[in-house]
């Protein structure tokens, strides 16, 4: 039913819906190769450090592979979600990956307002290590 009323809401009345949740809004990268597998495998190395830089600096807020959608392996596909101040921030960062820099891959950006989930972190004392559930 939720999903019913969502769908012919504008912007303001799903923000109006969703006011008591959290409201974060993030930039999902959806990313594409372009030219099949070769260029992919040819850029991951500086694509994953260039990953890592942008969770060093904060801006990083998930990323992976996508499965095909029967889940059997990876056909070079991705997401990377970020922080970022608009739309355009999130593009110049996309663009910057050498993936898309090098025309391994092809993006689009779309705009990701997260209301509701959880991450649990587990913390044990005696073997000082840590679990993200």
């Amino acid at each position: 039913m939720a999903q019913d009323y969502l769908k012919c809401v504008p912007k303001d009345g799903v923000l109006e819906a969703s006011k008591a949740m959290l409201q974060k809004q993030l930039f999902a990268i959806f990313t594409t190769p372009t030219d099949g597998m070769a260029p992919i495998f040819a850029n991951l190395e500086d694509h994953l450090a260039f990953q890592v830089g942008l969770e060093k600096d904060g801006i990083l807020f998930a990323a992976g592979p996508l499965w095909t959608d029967d889940g059997s392996h990876w056909a070079g596909e991705g997401m990377v979600v970020v922080r970022a101040a608009n739309k355009a921030e999130a593009e110049a960062i996309a663009a910057r990956d050498p993936m898309h820099a090098s025309g391994a891959r092809s993006y689009r950006v779309r705009p990701w307002m997260i209301n509701e989930g959880s991450v649990q972190v587990r913390l044990d004392f005696s073997s000082q290590t840590f679990a993200v559930e």
